[in-house]
């Protein structure tokens, strides 16, 4: 698992990474609500890009982030995961898994906002995996990712609250 922040192909450096001002950014939730970064400022956020909703890994990932809430929650922090489908499949996804945080969707343009934090995969037209803590001035305290088809663990999230 990767502790630095997201990569390119090539291995630069290309989205913000921890100690930047987190890049503003609106993108609609699952009910078409727009939720502004910019917003919720006064408030720790955990930005959660992931492939897709319905796939098995990112299933599992978001569920064991529902089934442990509370901790973010309790933390302060706001949890909002982003992928590329759309704002009705995240709806319908969010239904079927019980899921009680906003799913942002970067839809169009297509992975806009994963492009922003540098961890969208052009070839796979997706947003990888990609995790962003975020303090209530906006800086972003941690960043870390997992290649694709790896989960990130629960321990990691963890640690990443003890940052703020």
């Amino acid at each position: 698992m990767s502790e630095a922040p997201a990569m390119d192909d090539g291995g630069a450096r290309q989205g913000p990474g921890v100690g930047d001002i987190a890049p503003d950014f609106v993108l609609s939730n699952q009910f078409g609500e727009p939720i502004s970064l910019t917003a919720l400022r006064g408030n720790a956020v955990a930005i959660v890009f992931y492939p897709f909703a319905f796939s098995g890994i990112c299933t599992g990932e978001l569920c064991e982030l529902r089934d442990n809430l509370a901790e973010f929650v309790d933390a302060g922090v706001r949890l909002l995961a982003v992928s590329v489908d759309s704002k009705y499949t995240l709806r319908a996804y969010a239904e079927a898994q019980d899921l009680a945080f906003d799913l942002l969707s970067d839809f169009w343009p297509h992975g806009e906002v994963s492009r922003l934090y540098g961890v969208f995969d052009a070839e796979r037209g997706m947003a990888g995996r990609g995790t962003f803590l975020i303090d209530s001035a906006g800086v972003i305290r941690d960043a870390f990712s997992t290649p694709a088809g790896q989960a990130r663990p629960l321990e990691r999230y963890r640690r990443a609250l003890e940052q703020l």
